[in-house]
Parts: C-alpha cells; sequence; structure tokens
C-alpha cells in the first residue's frame, strides 16, 4: 500500500467514524464522549495501519502496542468519567452559546464546532503511528528512547489521572485545589504525560524514515494542550472558581516537572 493510499483510507475511517458518532450525539443531545474518542480512535488509526502496511516488524509492534496501552487506558477513563458526571460543560457551555449567539441549531453546532473540527486534528496528531509502520524494520537507538519516553509518558498521566479522581472522591476538596504527589511539580501531569507519549511514538516513528515527516502530530498535541484546549481552558475556569489556585499558580511550574518555589 502506498503512503497516499493509507492516508486516504485512514482519511476516510476518520470521517465515517465522526460522522456516526456526530449522528449518536444528535440522539441523546450530548457531545461530550468525543473525548474519548480522542484516544481510542488513534488505536484505530494506528491498528487500520497496522494491517495496511504489510508484513509485521518489531517497529510496527511497538507503535500498534504503546498507542493502545495509552489509548484504550485514557478513552476508557474518559468514558467511566463522562458517564459518573454527565455533560461536559465546557461543550454544553459552547454549544449553549452557538445556538443563542450565532443562531445555530445544536445539530450544525455539534457538527462544526466539535466533530468536524476534532476529525482532522485527530488524524494529524495520529500521524506517528500512521506514517512510522510504512517500511517496517527494527528498532533502534532512537526507537527505544522514543519507547521508554511514551511508557514514562502512560504512567505519568495514569498516575496523575488517578490521584485526581481520589482528591475528588473527598467532598471535602471541593474547594482546595490539589497540590500533592505528582500535582506538586506540574499542574498538569495528564497533559505532559500525554506529550511524552506522543514525541516518544514520533521518535519510534522517525527511524523508518518517511516517519520523520510525522513531526505535525507531536508539535501539533503540544499545541493544544499548552495554548489551545488544555491548559488555557482548564486554568482559566478553576482561576474563577478556586480561591487557593493563583497561590498554586506562583509556585507550581505550568508543565515541565520541576521543584515548586518555595513561599
Amino acid at each position: 500500500m502506498t503512503i497516499a493510499v493509507l492516508l486516504l483510507q485512514n482519511a476516510l475511517i476518520v470521517a465515517v467514524c465522526f460522522a456516526v458518532l456526530w449522528l449518536i450525539a444528535l440522539r441523546i443531545r450530548d457531545v461530550s464522549f468525543v473525548d474519548a474518542w480522542w484516544a481510542l480512535g488513534m488505536v484505530v488509526l494506528a491498528w487500520s495501519s497496522f494491517f495496511g502496511t504489510g508484513a509485521p516488524s518489531p517497529r510496527k509492534f511497538l507503535l500498534v502496542v504503546l498507542c493502545s496501552l495509552w489509548g484504550v487506558r485514557l478513552g476508557g477513563y474518559l468514558l467511566w468519567r463522562w458517564r459518573k458526571n454527565g455533560p461536559d460543560r465546557r461543550y454544553q457551555t459552547m454549544l449553549g452559546k452557538a445556538q443563542s449567539e450565532r443562531g445555530m441549531s445544536f445539530a450544525r453546532g455539534a457538527l462544526q464546532l466539535v466533530f468536524a473540527l476534532q476529525a482532522p486534528l485527530q488524524f494529524v496528531v495520529a500521524l506517528p503511528v500512521q506514517l512510522g509502520q510504512i517500511g517496517g524494520g527494527a528498532v533502534g537507538a532512537v526507537g527505544l528512547a522514543g519507547g521508554a519516553l511514551a511508557i514514562v509518558g502512560i504512567l505519568f498521566e495514569s498516575v496523575g489521572d488517578w490521584q485526581l479522581v481520589r482528591f475528588k472522591s473527598e467532598a471535602a476538596n471541593r474547594e482546595r485545589v490539589l497540590d500533592k504527589g505528582l500535582w506538586r511539580f506540574t499542574r498538569h501531569p495528564n497533559y505532559f504525560g500525554d506529550c511524552c507519549v506522543w514525541w516518544g511514538l514520533y521518535l519510534i516513528a522517525a527511524e523508518s524514515g518517511i516517519g520523520i515527516w510525522a513531526l505535525p502530530g507531536p508539535v501539533l498535541l503540544t499545541f493544544l494542550l499548552t495554548r489551545w484546549s488544555g491548559m488555557p481552558t482548564i486554568e482559566g475556569r478553576l482561576r474563577r472558581k478556586k480561591p487557593g489556585y493563583e497561590d498554586y499558580v506562583r509556585r507550581t511550574p505550568a508543565f515541565v516537572p520541576w521543584l515548586p518555589k518555595q513561599g
């Protein structure tokens, strides 16, 4: 299978999946589950590329296994969180404004502002597990370093999410800021772990030669999490709702873990 055919096939898979999910959202009047598909859909793209790029190889196995570990864990967690907490207020607010201020119907707003937007973003971010499987091959030093980085990222993100769930489960913490565990060293251990995973997968992919062109994937993910829909959105809300959050911001690194400032 040529590169163009592989990417076209995967683009069609993304389009069909997001179209089906949009129809589901119309039925239940909620788009919140799309966050879980962000992770699970990348696993689908990884396996689609695995079966569409010839014979198995160590590099291909490493890419699909690591992507699957990351995506199934994160996607399952986000599905559980959605079922437990109900619709995401961020999406409700965004679609509510689209309806009241721009005259959009729920169907149009969900399609234009959520599903049609996230589909190409998912496709680009997943480039390492698509292009990296072309040509097969062994895993060298760079790939092993990438694998180690991805494993660190999976563990970091998983522990951060677990600590946050435990913290929120206690009613006494409702107005408090989580500043223990990994959250003592970075305000966003889950996002930092996410980036480690996809930069690690990129290093594995880059050894394939063609995989070096997957660079837009981790670059876009880092931008999304640190400059667009991730940190800015969450920190703006926490500043308004958590009295101690400003102090937490002053002493805690924003993204890359480091020792907190004293005082």
